[in-house]
């Protein structure tokens, strides 16, 4: 089967590679090179460098609205589009161009989340489990029909990383399912009512607020590690917090305390405290608290703000 892929992060690479394997993946769409790292280097995408080492055609298109893009786009002749987490909207008329229409790796178990960050969000939420949909692609956001899906516990120590490479995974071996069952699978429509948005993460989001329950907090800083990081400020520096244990009690201070106790960083919440086990000092690599610690001190009792 002739197939064009379209996705541009690491989470597409997997699958990428294994329809590679399996089939002739005649071109690959992705989003530009751009700007990434301290020195602003101009970096190709992970699906891009992929398709490179494959030796399949990349193509970057900043649109797939225009007649031109799209005819150059038909002209592949594929049987079928994969997507996954391409990052452009395709028109009615891509959509429509497949004789075996387009097919997207989706990381969540639809309907729940729909959206650009749904494995955050997952965990972030308390959710015990996510997974992969694979669906087809229609005009609307993640709204199109359920082909396949697998699930994948959420666990106490499940990070937004960890999650992130078990549904790639995930997506790949259920690609590989559903591109050779395409004829006889059954579609299976999404119950609107159930949806949630995951919108997009910002940076301006990972700063920890105290006043927040201690449970909360902590699946926030496991969601967002390692990106963007959730962070607290002391002293004008900022120190990324990528691990905590949630301790029910209180210690009758206000919320952003830092707790007295000689074993570590403890943080008091609203309700419960955070037992820091994981920092990153601005400018430094991320390490156990108690490593820092014997180096740097904190001041009992400072509110972090």
């Amino acid at each position: 089967m002739k197939i064009v892929f379209m996705g541009t992060p690491d989470f597409a690479v997997p699958a990428l590679q294994a329809i590679a394997a399996e089939h002739e993946v005649v071109c690959v769409y992705t989003q530009p090179p751009r700007e990434a790292g301290r020195g602003n280097k101009i970096l190709k995408t992970p699906v891009n460098l992929a398709a490179e080492a494959l030796e399949i055609p990349v193509k970057i298109p900043l649109s797939l609205k225009k007649a031109e893009a799209q005819e150059e786009l038909r002209a592949l002749g594929a049987d079928i589009a994969v997507v996954a987490a391409y990052g452009l909207i395709l028109p009615k008329a891509v959509l429509e161009m497949f004789p075996k229409g387009v097919i997207n790796i989706h990381a969540s178990l639809l309907p729940r989340w729909r959206g650009a960050a749904p494995i955050q969000r997952a965990i972030e939420a308390g959710d015990e489990k996510s997974g992969v949909t694979i669906m087809q692609v229609d005009e609307g956001l993640d709204t199109g029909d359920m082909l396949l899906k697998g699930e994948v516990a959420i666990e106490a120590n499940t990070t937004g990383e960890i999650l992130h490479d078990k549904l790639a995974e995930t997506g790949k071996n259920l690609i590989l399912e559903a591109l050779q069952n395409i004829d006889s699978l059954k579609p299976e429509k999404q119950d609107n009512a159930l949806a949630c948005y995951a919108r997009k993460l910002e940076k301006s989001e990972a700063k920890l607020d105290f006043n927040q329950p201690a449970l909360v907090l902590e699946r926030k800083i496991r969601a967002f590690n390692p990106y963007p990081g959730a962070y607290f400020e002391y002293n004008g520096e900022r120190f990324k917090v990528f691990a905590t244990e949630v301790l029910d009690d209180n210690a009758g201070m206000e919320p952003g305390a830092l707790v007295p106790n000689d074993s570590g960083l403890l943080i008091e919440c609203n309700p419960g405290m955070l037992f820091v086990t994981e920092i990153q000092r601005q400018g430094k690599r991320a390490m156990p608290v108690e490593e820092l610690l014997r180096g740097f001190e904190f001041a009992e009792g400072t509110v972090l703000k």
